[in-house]
Protein backbone atom coordinates (compact mmCIF):
# COMPACT_ATOMS: atom_id res chain seq x y z
CA UNK A 1 0.00 0.00 0.00
CA UNK A 2 1.36 3.36 -1.02
CA UNK A 3 1.19 6.25 1.43
CA UNK A 4 0.19 9.27 -0.64
CA UNK A 5 0.77 12.97 -0.09
CA UNK A 6 -0.11 16.09 -2.10
CA UNK A 7 2.63 15.49 -4.67
CA UNK A 8 2.50 11.70 -5.00
CA UNK A 9 -1.31 11.70 -5.24
CA UNK A 10 -1.29 13.46 -8.61
CA UNK A 11 1.76 11.58 -9.87
CA UNK A 12 0.22 8.23 -8.97
CA UNK A 13 -3.07 9.00 -10.71
CA UNK A 14 -1.27 10.23 -13.82
CA UNK A 15 1.09 7.24 -14.06
CA UNK A 16 -1.05 4.31 -12.90
CA UNK A 17 -3.96 2.87 -14.90
CA UNK A 18 -6.05 1.76 -11.89
CA UNK A 19 -5.69 3.18 -8.38
CA UNK A 20 -7.84 2.58 -5.28
CA UNK A 21 -7.25 5.37 -2.74
CA UNK A 22 -8.31 4.80 0.86
CA UNK A 23 -9.11 8.09 2.61
CA UNK A 24 -8.61 7.43 6.33
CA UNK A 25 -7.43 8.86 9.69
CA UNK A 26 -5.49 7.49 12.67
CA UNK A 27 -8.37 8.07 15.10
CA UNK A 28 -10.95 6.26 12.91
CA UNK A 29 -11.71 2.79 14.30
CA UNK A 30 -13.57 1.59 11.17
CA UNK A 31 -10.50 2.68 9.15
CA UNK A 32 -8.29 0.52 11.35
CA UNK A 33 -10.64 -2.44 10.85
CA UNK A 34 -10.71 -1.88 7.07
CA UNK A 35 -6.95 -1.55 6.57
CA UNK A 36 -6.11 -5.30 6.74
CA UNK A 37 -9.00 -6.05 4.37
CA UNK A 38 -7.60 -3.60 1.83
CA UNK A 39 -4.13 -5.08 2.26
CA UNK A 40 -5.46 -8.57 1.50
CA UNK A 41 -7.25 -7.27 -1.60
CA UNK A 42 -4.08 -5.46 -2.67
CA UNK A 43 -2.10 -8.70 -2.35
CA UNK A 44 -4.64 -10.57 -4.49
CA UNK A 45 -4.65 -7.89 -7.19
CA UNK A 46 -0.91 -7.23 -7.17
CA UNK A 47 0.15 -6.07 -10.61
CA UNK A 48 -3.43 -5.33 -11.69
CA UNK A 49 -4.27 -2.34 -9.48
CA UNK A 50 -2.44 -0.07 -7.07
CA UNK A 51 -3.82 0.44 -3.57
CA UNK A 52 -2.93 3.63 -1.72
CA UNK A 53 -3.80 5.48 1.47
CA UNK A 54 -4.31 9.19 2.09
CA UNK A 55 -4.63 10.54 5.63
CA UNK A 56 -7.47 13.11 5.65
CA UNK A 57 -6.02 14.88 8.69
CA UNK A 58 -2.73 15.51 6.90
CA UNK A 59 -4.18 16.29 3.47
CA UNK A 60 -7.52 17.91 4.13
CA UNK A 61 -7.49 19.88 0.87
CA UNK A 62 -7.52 16.67 -1.16
CA UNK A 63 -10.26 15.21 1.03
CA UNK A 64 -12.26 18.40 0.50
CA UNK A 65 -11.64 18.35 -3.27
CA UNK A 66 -13.18 14.88 -3.48
CA UNK A 67 -15.98 15.66 -0.98
CA UNK A 68 -14.92 13.07 1.58
CA UNK A 69 -17.61 13.41 4.24
CA UNK A 70 -17.20 10.03 5.93
CA UNK A 71 -14.26 7.70 6.37
CA UNK A 72 -13.15 5.19 5.38
CA UNK A 73 -13.90 6.12 1.78
CA UNK A 74 -12.24 4.42 -1.16
CA UNK A 75 -12.09 6.31 -4.44
CA UNK A 76 -11.26 4.31 -7.54
CA UNK A 77 -9.45 6.10 -10.36
CA UNK A 78 -9.05 4.65 -13.86
CA UNK A 79 -6.63 6.48 -16.16
CA UNK A 80 -6.66 9.42 -13.74
CA UNK A 81 -10.46 9.79 -13.70
CA UNK A 82 -12.67 9.10 -10.69
CA UNK A 83 -14.89 6.16 -11.65
CA UNK A 84 -16.22 4.81 -8.35
CA UNK A 85 -16.74 5.78 -4.69
CA UNK A 86 -17.21 3.33 -1.83
CA UNK A 87 -17.98 4.55 1.68
CA UNK A 88 -17.59 2.44 4.80
CA UNK A 89 -16.05 -0.91 5.64
CA UNK A 90 -16.58 -3.62 3.05
CA UNK A 91 -15.61 -7.30 3.07
CA UNK A 92 -12.68 -8.30 0.88
CA UNK A 93 -15.06 -9.78 -1.69
CA UNK A 94 -16.81 -6.40 -1.98
CA UNK A 95 -13.49 -4.62 -2.53
CA UNK A 96 -12.43 -7.16 -5.16
CA UNK A 97 -15.79 -6.84 -6.94
CA UNK A 98 -15.41 -3.04 -7.02
CA UNK A 99 -11.92 -3.25 -8.55
CA UNK A 100 -12.61 -6.14 -10.93
CA UNK A 101 -15.32 -4.14 -12.73
CA UNK A 102 -12.53 -1.93 -14.13
CA UNK A 103 -9.86 -4.51 -14.97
Amino acid sequence: MLELNDKTFTETLENTPLVAVDFWADWCMPCKMFSPILEEAADELDGKAVFAKLNVDDYGELAQKYTIASIPTVLLFKDGELVERSVGVKPKEGVLELINKYL
